[in-house]
């Protein structure tokens, strides 16, 4: 298996992908109309786990979101949340109200 990792959108299927060698190892689905995005789910194979690509992804995510201007999410997703907590950087993606419901 190659180590070569690859991070990209599934518009079609509202989800974000990690690939890793070529096969899918995880993703990250979303929901959202217009400039707010819901994280929901993300998963990655049992595989694939304990090699840091959930963290990788969902940092993808956020970085995508962030360059969207204007683009705001909200963090539905309990992987998602931790990352979150941990990850101050991108609090500012969450509108003042969905953050402090989140207790972020």
């Amino acid at each position: 298996m190659s180590d070569d990792i690859a991070l990209t959108e599934a518009p079609e299927a509202e989800r974000y992908e990690i690939r890793v060698g070529g096969e899918l190892a995880g993703f990250l689905e979303y929901r959202g109309r217009g400039d707010v995005r819901a994280l929901v789910h993300a998963e990655i194979d049992s595989a694939y786990e304990g090699r840091g690509l959930g963290g990788r992804l969902v940092g993808f995510v956020l970085d995508d979101v962030r360059a969207r201007e204007g683009m705001t999410i909200v963090p539905i997703c309990s992987f998602v949340h931790k990352y979150l907590a941990e990850h101050e950087e991108y609090l500012d993606l969450m509108q003042p109200h969905i953050r402090a419901a989140f207790h972020l």
